[in-house]
């Protein structure tokens, strides 16, 4: 992981800053994270051996309230990814008026190396590590890049037995039986899904004549992609990390859903078996798929996708964001020249902390919600952020992504305002 993503972020607040006027107390603020802690995590694993893993959390920003962010199992996680995310989900937050911060973790290793009772010894050390930089007012975990309902769950008990008590909201996507919101596992996906189906007929874009391809086909993208062929949309190539699937009639995604799920890539999905008859197809790497000449692509993978190298191949009219960061900043500027509209990850995925959010605040209350009501909520949510969002790139001629920004940075900056600037005191009111 490049050493500069942080600083390739928080070129998207300077693209910011230069259509609105805050303090130079809140651009100081907000260029550095709050606190960030690095740990080592031992695990004794199942033949006697021990290994030591690294973990890391930031907490970025919590002038809005605590920090709030997920926790990823990956090869390339370091300090300076987890920072960034961070970074990010602070701008989320603002933007979802959601009365959080920004906060990311993350343990660096390969999840698929390590057994079911070793990836909970290490789920519980990494909890014993950063206990008491975590907690239901301070900084709130979720499951992000290889974590999951269940590693969520083992990481609210043991802070649960470190802290004597029941803490149900020190963790969001937990298991439903202990705390957990129906409707996380589906949020992601269903929030952008609501934020394609309100930006894309502005365009005029109906679904049956739009195309569209999906990088990246885990829990998100490939629920993304069900969503959309639900609605009638031609969903003509969809990858995972092993390579990727094209049809240019469009695939049948609910099979590819289920022969994925038994068989654990999309590749062997049209590659063994009476699957191969679905439907005629072409087999791809992640990088074609984002080159495909479709109307819509939806990066659902990890960061640093489409940068200076590629930018320029893209071929997609419209980009959803549903992957943290999947655009480096040097691409934003190649995508814009070429007229392309990027709707950015701070607001098209955002449906997953939303729904996290509705999980904290139930664990808090103990009123717990239905499907319906969760839905119709989230549905609210990305939509009361979307179009204006929306309004403010149309009407000020800047870039989706910058109008984010700048709908973000107005809500921390008022907040970060009512706390005292430097304009406050010098001019004695």
């Amino acid at each position: 992981m490049s050493e500069s993503l942080l600083a390739d972020a928080s070129q998207r607040l300077e693209n910011a800053l230069k259509y609105v006027k805050i303090s130079e107390d809140a651009i100081e603020r907000l260029k550095y994270p709050k606190a960030s802690i690095s740990v080592s995590i031992p695990v004794r694993l199942d033949n006697g051996s021990l290994r030591i893993f690294q973990g890391y959390r930031v907490r970025y920003d919590d002038t809005r309230g605590p920090t709030k962010g997920g926790v990823r199992y990956h090869p390339n996680v370091c300090m300076d990814e987890v920072q960034s995310l961070a970074f990010w989900m602070t701008f989320k937050c603002a933007a979802l008026n959601l009365p959080f911060g920004g906060g990311k973790g993350g343990i660096t290793l390969n999840p698929k190396e390590l057994s079911r009772m070793e990836l909970e010894r290490l789920s519980r050390g990494y909890i014993d590590a950063i206990a008491d930089f975590i907690g239901p007012d301070v900084d709130i975990l979720a499951p992000d890049v290889y974590t999951n309902a269940m590693i969520m769950g083992w990481m609210m008990d043991q802070y649960s037995i470190l802290q004597r008590k029941l803490c149900p909201a020190v963790v969001t996507g937990k298991p439903i039986t202990i705390g957990g919101s129906v409707g996380r596992d589906t949020a992601t996906a269903l929030g952008a899904f609501f934020v394609m189906e309100a930006m894309l007929p502005k365009f005029d874009r109906r679904p049956q004549e739009t195309t569209v391809a999906v990088q990246g086909f885990g829990n998100a993208g490939a629920m993304l992609a069900e969503l959309l062929w639900q609605a009638g949309y031609k969903v003509v190539a969809v990858s995972d990390s092993k390579g990727g699937i094209y049809a240019p009639q469009g695939l049948d995604i609910p099979s590819i859903r289920h022969y994925k799920e038994a068989s654990r890539s999309i590749q062997a999905v049209y590659c063994k078996d009476t699957v191969c008859n679905i439907v005629e197809h072409t087999v791809i790497t992640n990088e074609e798929l984002l080159e495909l000449d479709v109307d819509v692509l939806v990066p659902a993978a990890l960061e640093n996708q489409i940068t200076s190298a590629n930018a320029d191949r893209i071929r997609a009219r419209y980009i959803f964001e549903v992957a943290n960061g999947p655009i480096t900043s040097a691409a934003d500027r190649v995508l814009e020249a070429k007229g392309v509209y990027v709707f950015p990850d701070i607001l098209v995925n955002a449906g997953g902390v939303t729904v996290s959010y509705f999980e904290w605040v139930q664990n808090r209350s103990g009123l717990y919600w239905t499907l319906d009501e969760v839905n119709q909520r989230l549905k609210q949510k990305m939509l009361d952020a979307a179009e204006p969002i929306w309004a403010i790139a149309r009407d000020q001629g800047m870039p989706v992504r910058t109008a984010a920004y700048v709908y973000a940075l107005e809500r921390l900056e008022e907040a970060i305002r009512t706390k005292g600037t430097r304009d406050y005191y010098l001019n004695g009111h």
